[in-house]
């Protein structure tokens, strides 16, 4: 940090594997990489080239090595892992991530319906050329599904091999562990808690309110993914009491 201040929560020091923030690359040009780097690189902990953009981003070889020569890993977004098997093309989908020297995969059904046995085989598979992490989730707001079914599939999924299993909440924040409206399905996210380690899962947290919400819950080490390349700064400060809306957080009583 640029200078001492009392009363700052311990961050878990990169490389770490708790307290992740997850950022959303929708597109950035590679001045934007660069920038990015510049400016919030300690911070950053893993991009996903979100949903399918990889495949129409210029420059893409020179965007994932810019982020890999700064250490920060990248992978392609589910949707990306889906639109590959809906078209029977799953070695070919393996065969992108080793060209491209990526060693992170999301394994998704999002999209696409995929029973869940063969997610897992999926998951499974490509544990053998890196690391997996699993969303768990519908994209659709009309699926609701139940919180123990929610726990059934991250359970298997880690079983499976993952990583990390993430809480869709799409790149808005109004689908599966989120209402409609942006809040929380607290029922559902306690449940969960209750059965899987937090250090495992990574919350999709788009909005500022949900962010407030899981650090209040599981403190400044929580893994948060969706995050907007403009709101890492703003996180870490609030991550760390330094925003209004934790300011109290981590003071003494006497302060």
């Amino acid at each position: 940090m640029n200078f001492e201040l009392s009363q700052i929560p311990e961050r878990i020091a990169k490389p770490r594997t708790n307290g992740l923030t997850m950022v959303m690359d929708k597109g950035l040009s590679l001045g934007q990489v660069k920038n990015l780097i510049s400016a919030a690189g300690p911070h950053l902990d893993i991009i996903k080239l979100g949903f399918g953009t990889a495949f129409v981003t210029p420059n893409l070889r020179e965007k994932i090595e810019l982020y890999q020569d700064a250490g920060i890993p990248v992978y392609f977004g589910g949707t990306l892992f889906e639109a590959f098997l809906v078209r029977n093309q799953f070695n070919d989908y393996i065969n992108l991530c080793k060209d491209f020297g990526i060693h992170f995969m999301e394994v998704s059904d999002g999209s696409i319906t995929i029973p869940h046995t063969e997610k897992c085989g999926y998951i499974e598979k490509l544990t053998k050329y890196g690391k997996v992490l699993s969303e768990v989730g519908s994209k659709d707001a009309t699926h609701i599904i139940p919180p123990y079914k929610w726990i059934e599939q991250m359970k298997a999924e880690l079983e499976a091999g993952s990583s990390y299993v993430i809480a869709e909440a799409r790149e808005s924040g109004n689908v599966g562990i989120y209402r409609g409206t942006g809040e929380v399905r607290e029922g559902l996210v306690q449940e969960i808690l209750t059965q899987i380690p937090s250090e495992r899962i990574i919350w999709e947290a788009p909005q500022k309110s949900q962010q407030l919400y899981f650090l209040e819950l599981l403190g400044c080490n929580v893994n948060l993914g969706n995050i907007s390349p403009v709101e890492i700064i703003p996180l870490e400060a609030m991550r760390i009491g330094l925003r209004g809306d934790t300011f109290h957080l981590y003071l003494n009583e006497e302060v």
